[in-house]
């Protein structure tokens, strides 16, 4: 039986009436469960196990305030829009116990208020960062003064996250992903630490005339915020008691004899874990203001424990073409003399040269008179280099004439011909004792009296140890007008930092919490851009098409679906 016009209309009508219901179903369903398929070949847009298990288990609200709010540079604002999408993908594994917020820093406060509470921002850890933007309708360019962090809060305690890398002797655009791919390790890390509540104790190694002033501070007050940090006095302790997590050791002076040797000896055979710091020399920033010096070796007597446990730091320093500056008089102008920054060979930048999660995105780290580490081939320790020279570098051995003056003469790159000269390595494994065969049964049984524990031969579980041939890695310069610096802020150019504080909480963080969430710094993102000269010679095309070929397309569909229905209903 033929169906009637009107009974057409019907079912039209009811089928229509049907998709629509669907549709709204279907949008109603979203707003309740959300999903996504990842279909980036780095998984750029999928949270790592360790992560999602983390949001799974927290017991109370995660309050994240975002400081990206605001008419940013297209590049900002992609690394805002990257922060929005990975923090929604936290909620999905959270739920109602990740809240965050996006804010403007001080735009509805008066410049006098703006401007306490940027300083607040700083006080807390949030790193500003001057950006160049264009005044609306105009040719010229403005600075503003932007904060791209967090803070982040979990009950009585917060920490504050930067978002941005530094983009020191790196494209802007490249240091933006790198940025982008950090943010999951960034923000996983925080939360962790947050949640932390019997934090990791850490050991900050006295009593061979290692700093204890200004010049330790930021790296003292980095380890407080995140550990249990406690001192330990070497020359008067009987034994390093095997409660700390992880040891430090920054700059001694003074020489260790073989008692002190046997008690880091038998720490590190309870399965301890160690940072080293070392200035092998006597150079230092110090001596540069007597202009003219001479670096001889402190005679640490620390050659014989280091190489047993598979490296060694050499009697020498580093001279690299890729340096950090100091300010030189270079002229007069009258009376006046003429000052200029000039790099300074002996303060090499440093680099990673490998994927480990320590050093993984991590930007230059500015060194100060740096020696150079080797590691000892066999053995079961396996051996990673985290930090070294550029390819163009040189060593000097001891002892070392270092003066201002040479400066002033352009350096000879075929002198620099070193590639890659390590300055830190990582050594991870079962650690076997200096001790083993150096000390008989007698002297087994005084250690055992005096430290109230059993000699080792062999560490029972294996240890982690980094070793590197520069102490100014970690300290802070002091200024008289501002005091202690940040670890990294060169004195002579203060607006810059570089990733030394970063270097250091990784490497303390490998050593002595072994996050869970440490995987993410692994993730890397494939930096896709466009060819900017095919862009340039095909704009107008691209334009044209993009706005006719949609447009045509749909005046097409309408020609068709008209003449269609006109035929099916001519009758």
């Amino acid at each position: 039986m033929e169906l009637t016009r009107k009974d057409k209309r019907k079912q039209y009508l009811k089928r229509t009436l049907g998709l629509l219901a669907v549709i709204v179903a279907i949008n109603v369903a979203a707003g309740f469960f959300h999903t996504r398929f990842d279909l980036t070949a780095e998984k750029r847009y999928t949270l790592a196990p360790s992560t999602r298990d983390l949001l799974r288990r927290l017991d109370a609200p995660v309050q994240i305030e975002v400081y990206l709010k605001g008419k940013y540079p297209a590049g900002f604002r992609q690394l805002s829009n990257a922060t929005r999408e990975l923090l929604e993908e936290f909620q999905q594994f959270g739920g109602n116990n990740v809240r965050f917020s996006f804010l403007n820093p001080g735009s509805d406060l008066p410049d006098s208020m703006r401007a306490a509470f940027q300083d607040t921002l700083m006080a807390r850890g949030i790193l500003p960062f001057n950006l160049q933007v264009q005044d609306d309708g105009k040719d010229s360019y403005a600075e503003k003064l932007i904060f791209p962090g967090a803070i982040i809060k979990y009950k009585d305690r917060e920490t504050a996250v930067n978002l941005l890398k530094s983009q020191g002797g790196m494209d802007p655009m490249q240091a933006l992903n790198s940025s982008e791919a950090l943010l999951e390790y960034k923000f996983a890390n925080a939360i962790y630490q947050l949640q932390q509540n019997h934090r990791p104790l850490v050991g900050y190694m006295l009593g061979h005339g290692e700093p204890e002033g200004p010049e330790v501070y930021d790296a003292l007050k980095t380890l407080h915020e995140l550990y249990e940090v406690d001192t330990v006095n070497l020359a008067t302790t009987p034994a390093i008691p095997d409660e700390f997590d992880a040891l430090l050791f920054v700059r001694p002076t003074q020489t260790f004899t073989d008692a002190d040797k046997l008690k880091i000896d038998q720490y590190v055979m309870q399965g301890g874990n160690i940072a080293w710091f070392l200035d092998n020399l006597t150079a230092s920033t110090d001596s540069l203001r007597g202009r003219d010096f001479v670096a001889f070796d402190r005679n640490l007597q620390l050659e014989d424990l280091l190489f047993k446990y598979g490296a060694r730091v050499n009697p020498d320093l580093i001279q690299d073409l890729r340096a950090d500056i100091i300010p030189l008089v270079v002229g007069n102008i009258g009376d006046k003399p003429q000052i200029q920054p000039v790099p300074f060979p002996y303060f090499p930048l440093l680099n990673s040269t490998n994927g480990h999660s320590i050093v993984k995105n991590l930007d230059l780290v500015m060194s100060r008179f740096a020696g150079s580490v080797d590691t000892m081939a066999g053995g079961d320790i396996h051996k990673t280099v985290l930090l070294t020279s550029s390819e163009h570098s040189r060593l000097v051995r001891s002892p070392v004439q270092i003066t201002l003056e040479s400066v002033q003469q352009q350096p000879n790159p075929r002198e620099f011909r070193m590639r890659n000269v390590p300055v830190a390595v990582l050594l991870e494994g079962r650690f076997s004792s200096l001790f083993r065969h150096r000390i008989g049964a007698e002297g087994q049984r005084q250690w055992e009296t005096s430290a109230h524990r059993p000699f080792r031969p062999e560490a029972d579980t294996a240890g982690r140890m980094i070793v590197a041939g520069d102490a100014d890695l970690v300290l802070n310069a002091v200024t008289r007008k501002s005091g202690p610096l940040q670890m990294g802020v060169n004195e002579f150019n203060p607006d810059y930092q570089f990733a030394n504080k970063e270097f250091f909480l990784n490497g303390m963080d490998y050593l002595a919490s072994k996050s869970p969430v440490m995987e993410t710094r692994n993730k890397e993102l494939t930096l896709r851009l466009l060819d900017g000269e095919k862009v340039r010679r095909d704009k107008t095309k691209w334009q044209v098409l993009a706005f006719a070929v949609p447009i045509g397309a749909v005046l097409l569909f309408a020609m068709a679906f008209q003449y269609f229905r006109q035929r099916k209903y001519a009758r």
